[in-house]
């Protein structure tokens, strides 16, 4: 069963569509489904889990809940907080690092949330999430290591077992924390799924779960060098290991320029602006990485169809676009 909304309150994310891809099933060599989270309530699939774990809060005080404090890297899990927040009437303060940029900023302020910038990466964030919650007592919402936001996120898959006339070949997704990755899996046992292989996409200076998975422990990055901010975790969850352990997980590390090409070949083939860190997931379909996997053994052959998590665009736009082309040397 899909996460559900804590009494009788509606889920705050919606079921977003499920669309064959055309231009990226002649690219994959397989017929291609697109989830589109992209067009979720505040811009990526974050609202499943973040908002589940909002509405699901246990502690009211006076009749109004705490301040809810989440931590983001790349703005999304932020977002997705202060349009919980905004929905269920509280006040929220949102922790992002200077490398989140001004879209989200902006965008977090418009939805009425009090913004403090701290640190360079989520690590840093966190510990300033974490101090103000001991000093004021608020609430603290983790952008991915938390179960509560796992569950949330089983809701995906769910959606894609009342959508499908039968179950993929394979799920790719992005991995940056591990918080999706944990509700597909959870979600993939729900539906009897479990069987079914999670290509696991992550760009290379943002790799910590391949790093993790080589190395059978968790590892931290000493830095993250990617432009794909949201994939910015130094350290997964603990459970995202764990995740592969109990499905097959294919872990595949893309350059940043193949997630940024693939970020404008996206736009051209699909009229969609969506962020590095959804182009990692999308450059193992246009790079011939799927056909790889199947020639190397790892995945079926045939392949009958793939879904792709296409999980976010909020924090991108075509001036920061053609500044990330400049700063590859794509231009």
């Amino acid at each position: 069963m899909a996460a559900q909304a804590g009494g009788d309150q509606k889920p705050f994310h919606i079921v977003s569509p499920i669309l064959e891809s055309l231009p990226l099933s002649k690219a994959a060599g397989t017929k291609v489904f697109m989830k589109l989270d992209n067009v979720q309530p505040a811009g990526s699939f974050k609202i499943r889990g973040i908002g589940h774990r909002c509405q699901e809060e246990p502690g009211d005080v006076g009749g109004v809940k705490p301040c809810l404090t989440p931590v983001s890297t790349g703005g999304n899990a932020g977002l997705a907080a202060a349009y919980a927040a905004k929905k269920l009437g509280v006040p929220i303060t949102v922790v992002i690092p200077s490398t989140s940029g001004p879209i989200p900023k902006l965008k977090l302020e418009e939805l009425g949330a009090k913004v403090e910038v701290y640190g360079k990466v989520l690590d840093d964030a966190n510990s300033r999430a974490q101090e103000l919650v001991k000093t004021e007592g608020w609430i603290n919402i983790h952008p991915f290591d938390d179960p509560l936001v796992w569950q949330g996120h089983t809701s995906l898959v769910q959606e894609l077992k009342d959508s499908l006339e039968t179950k993929p070949d394979a799920i790719v997704l992005a991995v940056g924390g591990g918080g999706l990755l944990a509700g597909v899996v959870a979600g993939l046992h729900q539906v009897g799924w479990q069987d079914v292989p999670i290509i696991a996409a992550e760009t290379q200076g943002a790799h910590s779960f391949h790093e993790a998975l080589e190395a059978s422990q968790l590892i931290t990055l000493p830095e993250i060098t990617s432009v794909a901010r949201s994939l910015g975790a130094k350290t997964v969850a603990a459970r995202a290991l764990e995740c592969a352990k109990e499905c097959q997980v294919i872990s595949q590390v893309v350059e940043d320029r193949e997630a940024v090409g693939a970020v404008e070949q996206f736009l051209d083939d699909e009229r969609m602006l969506v962020e590095p860190a959804c182009g990692a997931t999308l450059a193992v379909l246009y790079t011939g990485r799927l056909q790889r996997l199947q020639r190397e053994g790892r995945l079926q052959t045939p392949l009958a169809s793939v879904v792709v998590v296409v999980c976010g665009g909020s924090n991108i736009d075509m001036h920061q676009l053609r500044a990330l082309k400049s700063q590859l040397g794509m231009e």
